[in-house]
């Protein structure tokens, strides 16, 4: 027999109400209260059901979570992330592929959260930096948190999640420069990215910082893919004048670059060295394993979702944004400079 509200408010010696009140979190009730009512939570396994509070009531407890990547371990992280803080704050979670280039887009997203009637989304490049998306909206009452690339805090008080791409990709290229590689190329991911401009912008500081020139030949447009890191490095490999290490923007990219260099015959890392960024699975999957950038997306992830929902409940926190730097993890791929 299914375990309802009311056999829980019997068990604890409290109202419906109450026992409502402490599964949606609210910070009004008292700490003895809320321990006798989760006890009882405990002991009678009961599973509060979401859809039919949302339905009884003007509160929603879903958000949305609305993505366009073609990385399948980023989208896998964010969504572990995301339904990991769902299910700690009783909340479901929605989840919608799209395509951020097609022509309704911003129609498409308005009708998912009108239809589903979410409480809140949480957003992932290329939605994050799309200004229409949030303005649409802020239109519907609907609270948002980005996830974005950036380093300076933005001007707006929404909830938001930054990861510092841009001193990450600085302390990538200064490690490459103090095992003494002075030609470093930069393997590009999407320009319309902001993480690709901010990896690039902390690319170019490092050079500068040590005054090396910055040769724009060595900078190779791209997209965040295997096949792009194979291009590029084959255009590199082709120069008289090849460079010592290669900075790819992701690790997708420094696995294809890996693969083509050895396709080659270039020994990785005595005659190339190899950087990529994020720490995804094809960092640990290639041979030698990549030396990268550890992004967190899932914590990333968990904290945006436990900061959208403080937001909707209408919780004031010291910080709305926070930053996440990616650490440098040296693995293989990445030695002494050849002389």
């Amino acid at each position: 027999m299914k375990v309802t509200i009311n056999d829980v408010a019997k068990l604890a010696g409290v109202s419906i109400k109450t026992v409502s009140r402490v599964t949606n979190n609210e910070p009004s009730v008292r700490e003895a209260t809320k321990t006798k009512v989760m006890k009882a939570i405990e002991e009678l396994n009961y599973q509060p059901n979401l859809a039919a509070r949302s339905l009884a009531g003007t509160n929603s407890y879903s958000i949305a979570y609305i993505y366009d990547n073609p990385n399948a371990y980023y989208v896998i992280d964010m969504q572990n992330g995301i339904l990991n803080e769902c299910k700690k704050q009783n909340f479901e979670l929605l989840i919608h592929p799209c395509n951020a280039k097609s022509s309704g887009i911003i129609d498409e997203i308005s009708n998912v959260i009108t239809h589903s009637r979410v409480a809140g989304v949480v957003l992932t490049p290329p939605f994050s930096e799309m200004d229409e998306i949030t303005d649409r909206l802020t239109e519907l009452k609907v609270k948002f948190v980005r996830i974005f690339s950036g380093h300076n805090e933005p001007d707006t008080n929404e909830p938001c999640i930054m990861v510092n791409d841009f001193d990450a990709a600085y302390t990538l290229t200064d490690h490459l420069i103090n095992l003494g590689h002075n030609k470093i190329a930069f393997l590009s991911g999407e320009k319309e990215h902001k993480s690709t401009s901010e990896r690039l912008s902390g690319y170019k500081k490092a050079l500068n910082e040590h005054d090396i020139s910055i040769d724009k030949q060595m900078i190779i447009d791209g997209k965040y893919s295997f096949e792009s890191g194979v291009a590029g490095a084959e255009q590199l490999l082709k120069y008289k004048q090849r460079p010592t290490a290669i900075f790819a923007c992701n690790d997708e990219i420094a696995a294809g670059a890996l693969f083509a260099s050895r396709l080659k015959n270039v020994d990785i890392p005595a005659e190339m060295s190899i950087v990529g960024f994020e720490n995804s699975p094809f960092s640990r999957q290639t041979w030698p394993k990549i030396t990268t950038a550890n992004q967190p997306n899932q914590s990333i992830a968990e904290q945006a979702t436990a900061l959208l929902i403080d937001d909707i409940r209408h919780k004031e926190r010291e910080q709305n944004c926070q930053q996440f730097t990616p650490a440098l993890l040296v693995r293989d791929s990445t030695s002494q400079a050849p002389s």
